[in-house]
């Protein structure tokens, strides 16, 4: 158990930023998944607006250190790589 009073503020805080991580990190899985599928069934459209739309998740949740920047640039490439290769 903390000793200090503000270290129970910083377990509040952890715990609270960990729930928005997940969730963030979770919706980022779902919408990619969703431009896979979109991607594998030819729709190239709808696949497009998917991966503007996930790009900008991406960087949003990189601005605010729930992704590294190297990893979110990595997703990207290798999403921008699907799109080319099948187009």
């Amino acid at each position: 158990m903390p000793i200090l009073h503000a270290s129970y503020k910083d377990i509040k805080q952890s715990a609270k930023r960990g729930l928005r991580n997940q969730s963030v990190k979770s919706e980022l899985k779902t919408e990619t998944k969703k431009f896979l599928d979109l991607v594998a069934s030819k729709k190239m459209d709808e696949a497009k607006k998917q991966l503007t739309y996930l790009i900008t998740q991406l960087d949003k949740a990189k601005s605010k250190g729930i992704v590294h920047k190297n990893t979110a640039s990595r997703k990207i490439s290798r999403l921008m790589k699907k799109v080319k290769s099948t187009s």
